[in-house]
């Protein structure tokens, strides 16, 4: 009984005038966390006031990024935090609601429909194809630069829905394809480009130690499914003055990526000009960590 008693007092105080009251009472509403959206919702359901309407909408927005940045924090903290995962909570930004349920039924599909394709003799290459048959042709993803400055790019679900995306998120979709189908391919840290490669750990026969030795067979652009060589990447370096560096063709781990998707989504916003979200989408990045 005290705790609607004190849920009502704290409702009939979000049209107080005094900016420093309604500080006070959107704080004690925060610590109900997502408990207290019903209440807000149907409290600007039976609002006429608009400024009053868009209190309860900051509000509501408020406690949906609250609940966001733990559950950020929760996997960040993961041992090995799954890459499709984090690219659902970049989306619940934009999408709370998302019903990650139906996003992942979707995946799914997807993975089957490449598993079928597959088999133990295929060629590194023949492999890629079978991927790229699947998600360009069949599923007809289309990428767009990143300098479409576009958000909606940026959220997977949107991707799965429309099909159009950019690299960070069909390249997402494509990591994690490959994770869970055993492919060596892998995010590489080419200077202003999202790209991959394949790379085959190549044994010898004379060595007795178990480790082998990394050797990449080719690069992957995720836009469009294209494939390059080496040579191709290094004239690359060359045309922005980047002497070739080992360490651009590193793997990049999983909480990299999704630090360097928001990290083009808090830039996107920039440009728009929506200043409070990229700063929004900056405080996800140092829940991460320097994960550059």
């Amino acid at each position: 009984m005290q705790y609607n008693k004190e849920i009502t007092a704290l409702l009939r105080l979000i049209d107080d005038p005094d900016d420093e009251v309604f500080d006070t009472v959107a704080g004690k509403l925060l610590d109900y966390g997502k408990d207290i959206i019903p209440n807000l919702e149907q409290l600007w359901e039976t609002t006429a006031d608009e400024d009053v309407q868009e209190r309860i909408e900051l509000l509501i927005h408020r406690v949906h990024f609250q609940d966001l940045q733990h559950d950020f924090l929760e996997w960040n903290n993961a041992e090995h935090p799954e890459l499709f995962r984090g690219a659902i909570l970049v989306a619940r930004y934009q999408f709370p609601d998302l019903n990650v349920a139906a996003l992942l039924t979707q995946f799914d599909q997807v993975r089957r429909n490449i598993w079928l394709e597959l088999n133990n003799y295929l060629t590194p290459l023949e492999q890629v194809n079978v991927f790229n048959s699947i998600l360009y042709n069949y599923y007809k993803l289309h990428g767009h630069e990143l300098t479409d400055r576009d958000p909606k790019y940026f959220f997977i679900n949107q991707v799965m829905e429309s099909k159009q995306g950019n690299a960070y998120t069909i390249g997402v979709l494509f990591l994690s394809l490959c994770e869970l189908l055993d492919i060596p391919i892998f995010a590489v840290n080419v200077p202003r480009q999202f790209i991959f490669a394949y790379i085959d750990t190549l044994y010898s026969f004379f060595s007795t130690g178990s480790e082998g030795i990394q050797q990449i067979q080719f690069f992957i652009d995720p836009i469009n499914g294209m494939i390059y060589n080496r040579q191709d990447v290094n004239n690359y370096l060359k045309k922005i003055n980047a002497h070739e560096n080992e360490s651009y063709f590193a793997p990049i781990l999983t909480r990299g990526i999704i630090y360097k998707m928001l990290e083009e989504l808090s830039l996107c916003y920039q440009y728009r000009k929506e200043y409070d979200k990229a700063h929004e989408i900056q405080q996800l990045m140092k829940l991460l960590g320097d994960n550059e």
